[in-house]
């Protein structure tokens, strides 16, 4: 029976992780379709400006990588580290290079709104913040903002609707020395 990622990712024992993601109906991530003549190559360059802006956002490094006709590989780094020096304010940030956000924490980024806020928004702020910083160090979501865009991208211009990607696989874990 398979495992949950959170019980398959211990960084105790390693940092580094190989994640595969691979396309499902048989659509090409990239490449060129031999029976059609039709060319995905463009969609290579989505990936690689993608995982160059996750890379910014996530305490997570990308060690290596691979785009491949039907999947990806990514070695990533957790660098908890990182997430750990950030504060509130470059968590959020963060978050928001991805999401909206929360009505909150956009008054928080602002000084004049932030001197207004009460007690309990400023609580409410630094929950969120500390859920996001997790969030910014978990593989699971890093892979899911890569995915999803992509998946978006490749079904808008296939004209088709439901998944593009099988669900992500750890496929290996790398020990540091």
């Amino acid at each position: 029976m398979p495992k949950a990622r959170r019980a398959q990712i211990s960084l105790e024992d390693t940092p580094y992780y190989h994640c595969v993601s691979r396309c499902l109906r048989r659509a090409f991530l990239c490449g060129e379709d031999k029976h059609t003549g039709t060319s995905y190559e463009h969609r290579r360059q989505w990936v690689q400006d993608r995982i160059h802006l996750l890379s910014q956002v996530f305490a997570i490094d990308v060690c290596a990588y691979a785009v491949m006709s039907n999947h990806t590989h990514l070695v990533l780094h957790i660098n908890k580290e990182l997430s750990d020096s950030w504060d509130t304010e470059e968590v959020i940030r963060r978050w928001h290079q991805l999401h909206k956000g929360a009505l909150l924490s956009q008054q928080y980024l602002n000084p004049q709104q932030r001197l207004q806020m009460v007690e309990s928004q400023l609580m409410a702020v630094e929950e969120t913040a500390n859920i996001w910083r997790q969030r910014l160090t978990d593989i699971s979501w890093f892979m899911r903002c890569l995915n999803e865009y992509i998946a978006r991208e490749a079904n808008k211009e296939d004209e088709c609707t439901g998944r593009f990607y099988s669900p992500p696989s750890l496929v290996l874990t790398l020990r540091a020395s």
